[in-house]
């Protein structure tokens, strides 16, 4: 579990500057501070370093020049630093964007919470991440619609999206890649970095069927059989997909309390006796959990004759990879129209068979 999280700038009057910590009572040094803006500077690029200091790891992320932020995260000595790089690009880029007013101070705890799960996060988890990106949702949509860019073109195009924002390309693209939805190859003969899109993002609402099927065995008194599926079927009557909705639920569940105690409800009806007990599992805040729970409907509250509350999920969400065969439509069509160079056009193909291949 990583110590704890400084957020820094460089000043070239009085040096270091620590804008904020967490926890308060963390410590760290000038000296660290200082191993940490030479080592970035000697890279003078946007991206992570990591270093020994004393008895500790340091995994630091640079935003790059235009805004000059430093966000530290202090790990004991056996984390590997490398698994959080994703994790402290997300937080760079929240930071900077509560930077007015000072309002990063008030979310740092979260961002601390939320950086230090990054090793441990699942695929679901990992995808919502992906998802939840403003920077990301935009380049994936573009690729959606032209199946194949130039990076270069990515490059120019974002930094005109963003003119005051923080975008640090090599970290977006990475974490594509990891994800085997961006593939980004230099297509012979044109020496040129192309990203190609080689699986998408597939995000909806959907029924908890393990639940629904038997209610009783799972949980649920008898008497409250008929309620809890009258409250489903309202729910998905009117239920259309839409983007909204989907970054409702995604926004929900990316807090690790939240994720957590869904975890549970997804296998079985629940009291408030049983969800206390997932305080051991970092469940401080039980009310503001069940909060996010109904108010992104996913919660259903029953109540028996004697007064006891039973807490169990209508809704669930559903985020998975897919292959994006509508992209040979795009492929098919660039090529009729002469719009894209041949070669790339060929290299997507080729690309999209190996990808259907091994999936």
């Amino acid at each position: 579990m990583p110590i704890g999280l400084v957020l820094m700038r460089w000043d070239e009057r009085i040096g270091a500057e620590t804008l904020a910590k967490y926890p308060e009572e963390l410590l760290v040094t000038d000296k660290t501070l200082m191993q940490v803006y030479s080592t970035h500077e000697y890279n003078q690029e946007a991206g992570m370093i990591s270093l020994m200091a004393g008895a500790s790891t340091i995994a630091s992320y640079f935003s790059g020049p235009d805004h000059s932020l430093y966000v530290i995260l202090v790990l004991t000595v056996d984390e590997d630093p490398d698994t959080f790089e994703d994790g402290l690009a997300d937080v760079c880029r929240l930071v900077v964007q509560n930077m007015e007013g000072e309002a990063y101070r008030q979310i740092l705890p979260s961002l601390f919470q939320r950086v230090s799960i990054y090793p441990k996060l699942d695929e679901e988890q990992r995808l919502m991440m992906l998802y939840f990106d403003e920077t990301k949702r935009v380049v994936i949509q573009r690729l959606r619609e032209e199946g194949s860019v130039a990076r270069s073109e990515v490059a120019v195009w974002l930094k005109d999206l963003y003119r005051s924002g923080f975008v640090d390309l090599e970290s977006v693209v990475s974490s594509f890649v990891k994800a085997g939805i961006v593939k980004q190859i230099s297509v012979k003969q044109l020496a040129v970095e192309t990203l190609f899109l080689c699986g998408d993002i597939m995000i909806y609402r959907q029924p908890v069927v393990n639940i629904i099927k038997n209610p009783i065995p799972r949980g649920l008194p008898a008497e409250l059989e008929e309620d809890y599926m009258t409250e489903c079927k309202t729910l998905f009557a009117s239920y259309e997909p839409n983007d909204e909705d989907n970054f409702a639920m995604v926004d929900t569940l990316l807090d690790p309390q939240t994720y957590e105690a869904m975890r549970l409800m997804r296998q079985a009806v629940v009291t408030r006796d049983d969800l206390e007990k997932l305080q051991k599992k970092g469940v401080e805040d039980l009310e503001m959990v069940l909060k996010r729970l109904w108010d992104a409907n996913f919660l259903a509250v029953m109540q028996d004759p004697a007064g006891n509350e039973y807490y169990a999920l209508k809704s669930d969400i559903c985020i998975k990879k897919v292959f994006p065969e509508y992209i040979l439509n795009a492929i098919r069509q660039d090529y009729n129209d002469k719009v894209k160079n041949e070669m790339v056009l060929m290299e997507h193909l080729a690309i999209l068979e190996d990808t259907y291949k091994i999936r």
